[in-house]
This record gives structure tokens, C-alpha cells and sequence, in this order.
């Protein structure tokens, strides 16, 4: 194939960056009909009433709980992390009520479509992901565009992989796109020299430099997929609101082979489309954005979205880690709506494939939502879009509130067993001792696990009425066993996230930056070694925990044991999640069945075709040698380097200069390659004319 520069005319548009504290602009007037704001006034005022009338009966009943005598401190600093975490449960029960009882009724109001007059970019951000499997989906997808819309949408790679092995192995097997490129559905790739401000930095630089080009844009990660019928839903959908910016999808997932990914994905698919309807419902044109499969019109983005750079250092400022909420929250405060469309099938993606993932993914996602509490109170944020902030940050310090909550309880139970009062101390006939209504306890111990449990119920009732669903799970049977099975699994699994999440809480606290890794790709299976390392202070908690309560009482060990249970078994519980091999006698059992498994969707069975039908590429652990030994891809680099944010020839670069020098004085190839540090052998691949040195000096064979 020819070698040629594989992207387009420059077409930019501007991004200007904005503050913190700006003026707000009141919703556009074509943005909702009458019907559609109605809905969203009476769905905001069930979740109110719901959340006010649970929290105001679980405060009450808990402190008649604890009022039986007189109300010690310790009691009173229970009471009120009783009260934040029974809110907060209360509010997310009243969310998946509200989505039940809409899920129970016929959709009977289409959203409004027409056909749309623009062409729209599907960008791909990637950072040193398997290349592999983004060419799979690419391939399977492109497919679909081509029969349905063909003209109507480009692909675009945006690599901000700063490696350079990844980097040679991201263009060893793009080179295959491109040479059976249509222009139909074309295919670009840029990689970006500079990868400032991560994924949206990435996003932005599309923006700035092609964006005008395309009036809508849809979103993707590394682990997306969508069918084009859904693109096209998404771009009609986009053409027929011309007051929306962003329409969000409900991304289900898919090819979990692990048991911590089935269990995940049997919620997704089970329990997640009670939560996305009842959240759908309140957020109205206020909704929030996930980072990926979701449409945005791409001026309004570029109007609205270049996010502001925080004061201060990491972890808390700097540059916004978690950009999605922001640039939701942002474009509805410039009066555009935010949507979430639930109903838009053949939207997915992938989950971590095992609990050690989720925890170190955790910890990423945990500094991005507690900076966020530096946006939470901007000028002129839509009230819904303050929840959305304050509910990410919710998602991590709940651990820090349920922790606390459950200590303070156990200090409580050694104070009253081991602590002697003093009847004298105080002007009263009675001591200050702490004393609780045991029976009325367990009542309201009762009801706040039926508020827990509650949305798992409703899906679980909402898949067995539906019985073409039902039989997607594996029937009434299979369904139900998956469901009880996931809940014992989840509350194994839910102290040792707890306990994981409060370190990590406490750790960002103490100002320590996450840094930016890419998330795991493969079925998680790590060694026992591994896993004992990752979980022996949980595994030491935990026989803490119940060392202490059995101490205290049997009643009290009982009390405790779901938590100490879980973090007891961390280390088999965690070997068990990773790798498909331990998943395979639930695979066999029919358990945690998820509907795309059986009979996957077309563009699921297209995927896993190209997937079985691309060979796997061996890692470049050379790049230099790697380039001499494929012409080809050497003269597909040369045509690839970057044009726009590439160092000046007159600019001076220190990693350039010193990797120059290394070239001149190298013996061989394999002798320079051992003395390049990682930034001059990028910076070495990323320069021309660095790159030509190497034939110039008689190490490469050809370079052009």
C-alpha cells in the first residue's frame, strides 16, 4: 500500500478554555416538549418524597434505638453516620423504584428522530490498549456502517500511547485497516506527541484540529462497541433535538469470562436497566456523561467543554482526572441539554476482569471524583448536575461513612462491656451508660436490607414477567439461581471494596497522584502469590474484627460476620474472581447467564469473528530492530509522525538531541536500542530525520 499521511484535511474549530465560576445560560427553548418536562418535574418530586420519607423513618426508628437510657457521645456520632448512610441507601432505593414501576409500563412515546443532515466522527481514544482487539471492533463495526449508512461516518484512532513498543505495535496492526480502507466509512489514526490532559486532552486535540469538519462526534473507549443501527438512532436523535449536546446511551456488557466480569455483567444486564431508567427519568435534560458511547454535537462541545486547570498540585488540582461529569455539567450550564437515552439497544462495552482490577481501577476513578469536590459548588450548575458531582463522590466516601459507622458501633459494644460508669460524675440519679432497644433494632436492621436488597428484587421480578428475557437468562430457574448467587457474591465481595476503598480514600487525602494506567484487558487471573500480597491487610482485618466482636459477645461476632466474612476470605475470594478456567463450572452450570451470551447480537457474533479470525501479535520488544525488519511499517511510521504538535526544528529538545548523539557513537542497532532511555527512543521515533540517522550511520538497512 502506499505509505501516505492517513488522516485528513485539517478542519479546526476553536476551544477556548473555561473557569470554574462562569455565568450559566438557561436551557435553549427547542431543547424538551411540554409532555417531557412534566415527566421529569413529577419523577424528581417521587424521588424526593421517597428518599425524605425512608431517611426521616430511619432516623427516627435509630434513634429510638439508642434513646432507650440516655444518649452517650459515641452514640450521637453513630446516629449521624447512620443518618448519612441511610440517606444515601434511601436515595438510591427510591431511583431504582422509580425505574421499576416506568420498566413495568409500555413504552408508549417515541423519542423524536430525522434523519440527519451531517456526517459523524467515531472516535476511538486509545492509550497503549491491545491493538488487536480495537481492530476487531473497528472491522465489525465498519462492516455495519457500510451496509446501513454508508457516507454517514468516519472512524478516527486517537493513540495517546507514550511507549514506544506499544506505539510500533498500535501501527504494525492498524496498517491492516488501511489497506482495505473505504472511503465510505474511512479510517484515520493520529497519535498525539503531547498526551496533556489524558483522555480529554485527547478528545480535545481532535476537536481543535478536525472537529469542524463533523457536527456530531460519537465517543467511544478501547473496549466499545456498537451496532450502526444505534449510531444512527444516536445521530437522528441528535438531528431531531437541535438544543441537546449530548445524548448518552446505557452501555450493557459483554464477553466476561472471569467470575468477577459474569457477575458483573448478570447485574448489568439484570438489575442496570431498573437503575438507568429511574435515573433517566429524574435527570431529565440535566443528565450526566460516562466518558464513552454516547453522541455529542460537536460545536457545543467545543463552545462549552475545554475544561478548566485546577489551583494546586495533584491530587486534587492541576488538570481534571475524571473529565466526563465536567464536561456534562458544563454543557448544560451553557444551556445545553444533557441526555440519557436507556432505550438504544447494541450499545456495550467490557467490565475488569477481576476484583484486584476494579480496586486498582478504583483508584484512578476515586482521585477523580473527590476533585471534583473543588466544581461542586460553581457558579450557576444545574441542581442535577451538583447531584451527579456529589454522587460520584459519594460512590468512594460511603466506604469511608460505612467503615466509620461500623467502628464507631464496635467501639460502642467495648465501651458497654468493658467501661465502668461513673454514677457520681454528673449531677443525675442515673448513669450515662449506653443502652439500645434490641428488638426495634433488628426491625430496622431487617428493613434496611430489604432498601439494599430491594433493587435487585425488582430486577429480578422485571426479567422473570418479561419471558422473552426470561429465557435470555436461561429461564425462571437458572434466573433466579444467578440472582441469589450474585447477591451472596456481592456481599462477600462488598466489605473487601469497603475496606480497599477507605485506603484508598486515605491515601489521595494524604495528597498522593494516582498517575494514569491503562485498564487490564485480559481474564484477570492472577498467582496466589499475587493475591496474597493484595489482600493479606484485608485477610488481617478481618480476624481482627471478629477476634474483637467474639471477644465482646457471640451475638456481636454474628452481628459481624457478613463483613469479617468477606475480608477473612479475601485472598481465595480474589484468586476465585480472575481467570476464565475458574469461572468455567459456573459457564457450565448455566449460572450468571447474561442474554449475549447464547445468541449474541450481530455485531457481538461480528466482533468475536474478527477477534478469532485476527491473529495475535507477538509484543515488539525491539521497536528499532522491529522497523528494520519491516519496510513496510518503517515507511508507514515516516508517513504517520506528527505534523502539529512535533518540537520545531529550531526548538531545542533535550531526549532528541541526546538520542542524536547515541545514534552517531552506537556500534549497532541492538547496542543503541540498550542505551536509548524510554524518552529518547520516542523522541528518536517521533523525528524524521532522527529516524533517517539511523541509515545515514549504517544501522538500519532502509528507511524509505
Amino acid at each position: 500500500m502506499k505509505a501516505h499521511k492517513v488522516l485528513p484535511e485539517r478542519a479546526p474549530l476553536d476551544m477556548p478554555r473555561h473557569r470554574v465560576n462562569e455565568r450559566g445560560q438557561a436551557l435553549r427553548q427547542n431543547s424538551v416538549s411540554f409532555f417531557y418536562s412534566l415527566s421529569t418535574v413529577f419523577s424528581r418530586l417521587f424521588i424526593l418524597l421517597v428518599t425524605v420519607g425512608l431517611s426521616s423513618y430511619g432516623i427516627i426508628e435509630m434513634h429510638g434505638v439508642l434513646s432507650t437510657n440516655s444518649i452517650t457521645s459515641l452514640q450521637w456520632v453513630f446516629l449521624f453516620l447512620f443518618s448519612l448512610n441511610f440517606i444515601w441507601i434511601s436515595f438510591a432505593f427510591s431511583q431504582a423504584l422509580l425505574g421499576f414501576l416506568i420498566n413495568l409500563k409500555p413504552r408508549l412515546i417515541k423519542k423524536p428522530e430525522t434523519e440527519p443532515a451531517f456526517k459523524t466522527a467515531i472516535l476511538f481514544p486509545v492509550y497503549k490498549e491491545e491493538p488487536g482487539r480495537i481492530v476487531a471492533a473497528i472491522k465489525a463495526m465498519r462492516e455495519d456502517l457500510l451496509k446501513q449508512a454508508p457516507g454517514k461516518y468516519a472512524f478516527f484512532i486517537l493513540s495517546d500511547t507514550n511507549q514506544a513498543n506499544a506505539w510500533l505495535a498500535e501501527e504494525k496492526a492498524f496498517i491492516e485497516l488501511f489497506e482495505t480502507q473505504d472511503e465510505n466509512c474511512p479510517v484515520y489514526y493520529r497519535r498525539r506527541a503531547n498526551n496533556q490532559e489524558r483522555k480529554a486532552g485527547n478528545i480535545a486535540h481532535w476537536v481543535t484540529n478536525w472537529g469542524g469538519a463533523y457536527e456530531a462526534m460519537i465517543v467511544l473507549d478501547a473496549d466499545s462497541l456498537m451496532s450502526a443501527q444505534s449510531m444512527l438512532t444516536l445521530s437522528r436523535r441528535l438531528a431531531a433535538a437541535p438544543g441537546v449536546g449530548l445524548i448518552q446511551t446505557l452501555p450493557t456488557l459483554i464477553s466476561a469470562s472471569s467470575l468477577y466480569g459474569k457477575l458483573q455483567q448478570f447485574a448489568n444486564h439484570c438489575f442496570g436497566p431498573i437503575y438507568a431508567e429511574g435515573l433517566a427519568a429524574w435527570h431529565g435534560l440535566s443528565s450526566n456523561f460516562w466518558g464513552h458511547n454516547a453522541i455529542i454535537r460537536t460545536q457545543a462541545f467545543a463552545e462549552s467543554c475545554s475544561l478548566p486547570i485546577l489551583p494546586g498540585k495533584a491530587p486534587f488540582g492541576g488538570h481534571i482526572l475524571s473529565h466526563d461529569f465536567i464536561e456534562a455539567a458544563l454543557l448544560r450550564r451553557a444551556g445545553w441539554g444533557v441526555r440519557f437515552d436507556t432505550d438504544i439497544q447494541h450499545s456495550y462495552e467490557e467490565a475488569p476482569p477481576s476484583l484486584t482490577d476494579v480496586i486498582v481501577r478504583d483508584r484512578r476513578w476515586c482521585q477523580g471524583n473527590l476533585q471534583h469536590g473543588r466544581i461542586l459548588l460553581a457558579h450557576d450548575l444545574a441542581f442535577p448536575t451538583r447531584l451527579h458531582i456529589f454522587s460520584g463522590m459519594m460512590s468512594y466516601l460511603s466506604a469511608v461513612l460505612w467503615l466509620s459507622l461500623i467502628m464507631v458501633g464496635l467501639a460502642i459494644a467495648v465501651q458497654a462491656q468493658l467501661v465502668r460508669p461513673e454514677y457520681f460524675a454528673n449531677p443525675s440519679l442515673f448513669p450515662i451508660w449506653p443502652v439500645f432497644d434490641a428488638e426495634r433494632a433488628l426491625e430496622l436492621f431487617i428493613v434496611s436490607m430489604a432498601i439494599v436488597l430491594a433493587p435487585k428484587l425488582f430486577g429480578w421480578f422485571a426479567a422473570l414477567v418479561n419471558w422473552r428475557r426470561c429465557r435470555q437468562f436461561g429461564g425462571p430457574l437458572l434466573l433466579t439461581m444467578s440472582t441469589l448467587f450474585e447477591t451472596l457474591m456481592s456481599a462477600l465481595y462488598a466489605p473487601i471494596l469497603m475496606v480497599a476503598q477507605f485506603g484508598v480514600v486515605c491515601h489521595i487525602l494524604m495528597g498522593k497522584d494516582s498517575g494514569w494506567n491503562p485498564q487490564s484487558r485480559d481474564d484477570g487471573a492472577l498467582s496466589l502469590g499475587q493475591v496474597t500480597r493484595a489482600h493479606r491487610g484485608h485477610t488481617l482485618f478481618g480476624f481482627i474484627l471478629a477476634g474483637i466482636s467474639y471477644g465482646l459477645s457471640i451475638e456481636m461476632f454474628y452481628w459481624l460476620l457478613p463483613i469479617s466474612g468477606g475480608l477473612m476470605l479475601s485472598i481465595p475470594l480474589s484468586w476465585l474472581s480472575g481467570g476464565a478456567k475458574r469461572a468455567r463450572p459456573f459457564t457450565i452450570f448455566g449460572f450468571l447467564r447474561a442474554p449475549e451470551e447464547k445468541r449474541p447480537s450481530a455485531i457481538v457474533k461480528s466482533l468475536l469473528e474478527q477477534i478469532n479470525n485476527t491473529p495475535k501479535q507477538e509484543p515488539i520488544d525491539t521497536p528499532l530492530i522491529c522497523l528494520d525488519q519491516h519496510a513496510g511499517l518503517c515507511k508507514w511510521h515516516l508517513a504517520q509522525l506528527p505534523l502539529i504538535d512535533a518540537p520545531k526544528p529550531d526548538e531545542f529538545h533535550a531526549p532528541t538531541v541526546t538520542a542524536e548523539w547515541k545514534i552517531r557513537h552506537a556500534s549497532s542497532l541492538q547496542q543503541l536500542e540498550k542505551t536509548l532511555e524510554p524518552v529518547e527512543l520516542i523522541a528518536l521515533l517521533s523525528q524524521e530525520s532522527a529516524v533517517k540517522q539511523l541509515k545515514t550511520h549504517g544501522l538500519v538497512k532502509h528507511h524509505d
